[in-house]
């Protein structure tokens, strides 16, 4: 997965397209990431214990083909390849082939 925490990223797919939003979390082993302010669901939660039951809103994760990094020369979504740089592996927007 290519796609990691901090990320810049615009929704491609969803209630939520066209939205640029900051990588949360990213979670490999299921091909999905959390966005921050996309797609927030609202949850009821049960009174307990002398609480009151309250709605809680909570951003669940997407999946990570339904979002592309946005290039950073003109903002427009973007691939993400991989340059080797003396010894270091770096990660460039293909569009634009600046590092990201």
């Amino acid at each position: 997965m290519k796609i990691k925490k901090g990320d810049n990223v615009i929704v491609l797919a969803g209630k939520n397209k066209g939205q640029k939003a900051k990588v949360l979390r990213a979670l490999p082993s299921q091909d999905k990431v959390i966005v921050e302010g996309v797609n927030v669901v609202k949850k009821h939660q049960k009174p307990s214990a002398g609480k009151k039951g309250t709605t809680v809103e909570k951003t669940l994760p997407i999946h990570v083909s339904n979002v592309a990094v946005i290039d950073p020369k003109d903002n427009k979504p973007t691939r993400i390849g991989f340059k080797v740089e003396g010894d270091k592996k770096v990660r460039i927007a293909k569009r634009s082939g600046q590092k990201i």
